[in-house]
């Protein structure tokens, strides 16, 4: 039996609690500050494993309001190939706590951003900033 080597999905939820968003640092690498997100479970929505990785990471519980944009860059993820649905979202209750493989926890603004962002989570911070200014979304 032949076997195939496929892209593995993931999402990603950009968290909102006022003009911030939650970013967290990770524990394990690639290390620096990452939006919240992480693996798709097999025989699982891309909604349901949003919801439950924005609270496995920051104990917070999440209002998803959009599907924002899927980035699928061979190299996105130095592991391996990934393909990510980014969800924006609205806290709604819960104490913004870092969990799981989060190692730290901060709210952050488009003028506040760490230096190191693993992944290509930088690009899709500048899209998502960009898109709540100008109402425009990133393009194919």
């Amino acid at each position: 039996m032949a076997a195939y080597k496929n892209p593995v999905p993931t999402v990603d939820i950009i968290i909102e609690i006022g003009d911030k968003i939650i970013l967290i640092e990770r524990k394990n690498p690639p290390y620096g500050w990452a939006i919240p997100g992480g693996f798709v479970d097999y025989g699982e929505s891309l909604e349901n494993a949003a919801m439950r990785e924005a609270l496995e990471e920051t104990s917070v519980h999440v209002e998803l309001y959009e599907q924002f944009y899927t980035y699928s860059k061979p190299d996105r993820d130095p592991r391996h190939h990934t393909i990510t649905t980014v969800f924006l979202a609205r806290a709604l209750k819960g104490i913004p706590r870092a969990d799981d493989d989060a190692k730290s926890l901060e709210l952050f603004t488009s003028d506040s951003l760490p230096d190191t962002i693993a992944f290509d989570h930088r690009d899709v911070l500048m899209d998502y900033f960009r898109y709540k200014k100008t109402g425009k979304r990133p393009v194919p």
